[in-house]
C-alpha cells in the first residue's frame, strides 16, 4: 500500500487543509507535531517521504505559482502535483520529473483524454458530498471512472474534499464499488484516521493513500511516509 504525503502549498507554505475550505488553511506549522516549519523544503528534507503529492492552491486559485518549490522538491522525492491544470500548454508549465495531476476542478474530459496521449498522468476525481467537482454537474464518480478506463494513466485519485483534513475516516463500501470500476490503481485521499483505515482500504485493493493530518498529527508513523508504504 504507498502511502504518499501531501503538501498543500500556498504563498510557498505549507498550509492544513481542511474540507477544501480554501480561504479558512492556515500554516501547518501551527498544528503540526512533527514539524516545527512551514516551509516546504525544510518539511521534505525533515520528514523525507518517498513519495509527494503538491496541490499548488496559488495555481489553483488563479493567483501566482509555486512552480519552483515543486522543482526542487521533485529532486528529493518522487512527486506528482496538481497545478490546476486547465489547458494543454500548462502541462509544460509543471517541470520534470514530476507527474501531473489532473483534477476535474480544472481539466476537462476532453482535455485529460488528450493530456494522456502526451505525459505520463494521474486523474484526480476531486468531490464534495460525493458529487464530482466539475464544468458538468452531471458526472456520476462511478461512471467517470468507468469513462477513463480506456486511458492510459499512471493512477486516479478519489479525492473526497469534504474529508480532508478531518480524521472522519473513509466510505469502505463506496471504494470498495469504486475499486471495482476501476481498471487504473487507485488511489484515496481525505479522512484517513490512522494505519487502521490504511489496512482496512488495502484488503479492498486500493493501491495507495494521500495522507497529511494523520501523519502531522502523529497517527501515521514518519517511517510510513519514509517508507511510502504501510506493511
Amino acid at each position: 500500500m504507498r502511502c504518499i504525503f501531501v503538501m498543500d502549498i500556498f504563498n510557498g507554505e505549507v498550509v492544513h487543509a481542511v474540507r477544501g475550505e480554501r480561504s479558512r488553511y492556515r500554516p501547518i506549522s501551527t498544528f503540526s507535531r512533527v514539524v516545527s516549519t512551514s516551509d516546504p523544503i525544510e518539511i521534505v528534507d525533515t520528514l523525507a517521504p518517498k513519495e509527494v503529492y503538491i496541490a499548488d492552491l496559488n495555481r489553483l486559485s488563479g493567483s501566482g505559482d509555486n512552480l519552483k518549490i515543486i522543482e526542487s522538491i521533485s529532486s528529493r522525492s518522487a512527486t506528482m502535483a496538481d497545478i490546476g491544470i486547465s489547458s494543454i500548454s500548462d502541462l509544460d508549465m509543471l517541470p520534470e520529473p514530476a507527474a501531473p495531476v489532473l483534477g476535474t476542478e480544472t481539466a476537462s474530459l476532453d482535455l485529460i483524454s488528450n493530456a494522456s496521449y502526451l505525459r505520463d498522468t494521474v486523474v484526480s476525481i476531486d468531490m464534495k458530498h460525493r458529487r464530482v467537482i466539475s464544468e458538468r454537474d452531471d458526472l456520476d464518480p462511478l461512471e467517470l471512472i468507468k469513462e477513463v478506463n480506456d486511458l492510459d494513466l499512471l493512477g486516479i485519485i478519489l479525492l473526497e474534499l469534504d474529508r480532508v483534513g478531518t480524521s472522519a475516516g473513509t466510505d469502505i463500501e463506496f471504494l470498495s464499488r469504486a475499486v471495482a470500476a476501476s481498471d487504473h490503481p487507485v488511489l484515496v485521499g481525505g479522512g484517513i484516521r490512522g494505519l487502521s483505515d490504511i489496512h482496512a482500504l488495502n484488503e479492498i485493493g486500493v493501491q495507495g493513500v494521500l495522507v497529511a493530518t494523520a501523519v502531522h498529527s502523529g497517527a501515521i508513523p514518519i517511517e510510513v511516509i519514509r517508507l511510502g508504504d504501510a506493511r
